[in-house]
């Protein structure tokens, strides 16, 4: 039974003639001519695809790149000991990175578009993930290079290990002077590259290449140390930027589980929302439709977030959210050019009226208290004279009363309570 399964699962099955496996990889090594257009040109695309978010048109430079040539010959020469082999496919492959770093800078650079989109975003972190995809994506690349009936999955491997949109992403952060979007995207790259050579290298020692050069055992030793100081090296960085990201989400997590319960569920609607993790202290940025918090209650939420273990954080609601209105009416003109008339004039009448109103309730508490003789109070502005050029806004308190109160001193502290001289005090 064992020796079945064994050979149910044994890569000599199906396997390729060695010669012609060689053959087929020493002849997509070579950047030149034809394959030195192709990757120009896979590079451009790939570009434009990040620079206008579209995941289709990376897909379709990732299909055409010819990068993926010197990379498993790199890994198939350290397999078998060709180090003629090594050295061209190491050259090859620092050519076409060049060339590709240089296309993608000069796109960038020439491109009116520079804000960073999701796309580009998303290359300039890489952690543990990447890693394993590009080494499993490596697996399946070289045991489909080394069969008789290859299928169909060395496109799939393209698209999931991902070379051209790090290297474009590079070019992205050379062209803008970012450089830890440089690093981030190169690194990447970099994984990508290292772990489909090692996949290479594994699965050509597991099936017994014969080796070009017969090595002592000694520097064989030194080999299989370098390639696993190096293993390592590329690892560690991408464990410590994984941590980072699962710390990350798990922050994101919190503060919408705060946000849920302490004002979604209480019937506050929000309408502007940043967080942000990077800063020190973290920050959580808010507005509202209506609800408008003191100073204290503030301190009491900022208090709260200890409760949900978010530390180091600080909560900021954005009072005045006038300004957010316009914004959110704005960008909603942008998405969709069929904005009615009707809505515009809607928000311009609504900005007009917010010129004309203001929040009374305090102070109609407070003079109700100190001004207990008063009742049926209101409070609101009004525009006089308003078909003059010397029109005005003033402040109107109506009230009703059946005792005599000191008008005067009602008006002064009106004038201090409102900030303004132009007051109008009107008993019904």
């Amino acid at each position: 039974m064992s020796n079945k399964f064994f050979d149910f699962i044994n890569l000599h099955n199906g396997e390729e003639k060695r010669g012609k496996v060689l053959e087929n990889i020493k002849s997509n090594i070579s950047f030149r001519g034809s394959n030195l257009w192709i990757l120009a040109c896979a590079i451009v695309i790939a570009s434009v695809g990040l620079n206008v978010n579209s995941t289709a048109v990376i897909i379709g430079a990732m299909l055409i790149s010819p990068l993926m040539g010197p990379i498993v010959g790199t890994g198939f020469a350290l397999a078998i000991y060709d180090f003629d082999l090594l050295k061209k496919s190491a050259k090859n492959l620092l050519i076409a990175t060049i060339v590709s770093l240089l296309v993608a800078t000069i796109y960038f650079f020439v491109s009116p578009f520079k804000e960073a989109q999701s796309e580009l975003l998303a290359r300039t972190s890489p952690n543990i993930y990447d890693v394993l995809i590009a080494f499993f994506g490596g697996l399946v690349g070289i045991i489909a290079l080394t069969r008789v009936e290859k299928g169909n999955p060395i496109p799939g491997v393209a698209i999931a290990t991902a070379l051209m949109p790090p290297l474009c992403t590079a070019g992205y952060g050379l062209a803008i002077g970012n450089f830890s979007y440089f690093f981030g995207a190169f690194y990447l790259y970099s994984i990508n590259c290292f772990f489909i050579c090692i996949s290479t290298f594994l699965i050509i020692k597991y099936l017994n290449y014969e080796p070009v050069n017969n090595l002592n055992s000694k520097f064989e030793k030194q080999i299989r140390y370098g390639i696993t100081s190096l293993i390592f090296l590329m690892i560690i960085p991408s464990f410590y930027l994984a941590f980072n990201l699962f710390q990350e989400k798990k922050f994101k997590q919190k503060v919408e589980e705060f946000i849920s319960n302490e004002f979604s569920n209480n019937g506050y609607a929000l309408i502007y929302k940043n967080i942000s993790y990077t800063t020190n202290p973290k920050k959580i940025e808010l507005a509202f439709l209506t609800k408008k918090f003191t100073s204290q209650e503030l301190d009491i939420l900022n208090q709260k977030l200890l409760q949900y273990d978010i530390a180091n954080t600080k909560l900021n609601v954005r009072q005045d959210t006038k300004d957010i209105k316009g914004e959110i009416l704005d960008e909603l003109g942008k998405q969709n050019k069929s904005l009615s008339d009707k809505d515009i004039l809607i928000n311009n009448l609504q900005n007009e009226l917010n010129n004309y109103k203001f929040d009374n309730t305090e102070t109609i508490k407070e003079i109700a208290i100190l001004f207990p003789e008063l009742r049926d109070i209101s409070i609101g502005k009004h525009i006089t004279n308003a078909n003059t050029d010397s029109s005005k806004t003033i402040t109107v308190l109506l009230y009703q009363t059946d005792k005599k109160i000191d008008s005067e001193k009602l008006h002064q502290w009106l004038n201090q309570k409102l900030k303004t001289s132009n007051i109008k005090i009107v008993q019904q």
